[in-house]
């Protein structure tokens, strides 16, 4: 595990002192949760824009719609 190192305002420092006493838990591991929820939303963030731009462009469209096509055809095939 690395180490870093940075400053932080002190009303947030205050604030995160604050919640690591409540929560019982280490100032570094209360923001290790933090980030790691704030990344994850990060992440959702480029998915749910990645999907809207493609919702958008007609050739993606076309190309889900062709292989809708070829699972049903799959589907029927398989189901006889």
């Amino acid at each position: 595990m690395a180490t870093f190192t940075s400053t932080l305002p002190d009303d947030l420092l205050q604030r995160l002192a604050d919640y690591a006493k409540k929560l019982s838990l280490p100032k570094n591991k209360l923001i290790e949760n933090a980030l790691t929820l704030y990344l994850d939303h990060l992440k959702r963030a480029e998915y749910v824009k990645s999907y809207r731009i493609a919702a958008d462009d007609e050739d993606i469209l076309m190309v889900a719609e062709e292989g809708m096509e070829t699972y049903l055809k799959q589907i029927n095939d398989e189901a006889g």
